[in-house]
């Protein structure tokens, strides 16, 4: 099956902020944020790798 989203071309590594004129509040706001996306990206790897092993349970490790 083809995805078309693999047809896309793929975004850039994003510029990092600049810190230098974020208040100690802003900064907090940001890390915050920042966890929790990495809480999202270790969810969609948890869901990736469990539909990975249920694949290779029904049809054996490729």
């Amino acid at each position: 099956m083809i995805n078309p989203d693999e047809f896309e071309p793929r975004p850039g590594k994003a510029k990092p902020r600049d810190l230098q004129n974020m208040s100690v509040h802003e900064l907090e706001e940001y890390i915050a944020a920042l966890e929790a996306e990495i809480v999202r990206a270790d969810e969609a790897i948890a869901k990736k790798q469990a539909h990975k092993a249920g694949i290779e349970g029904l049809f054996g490790k490729g």
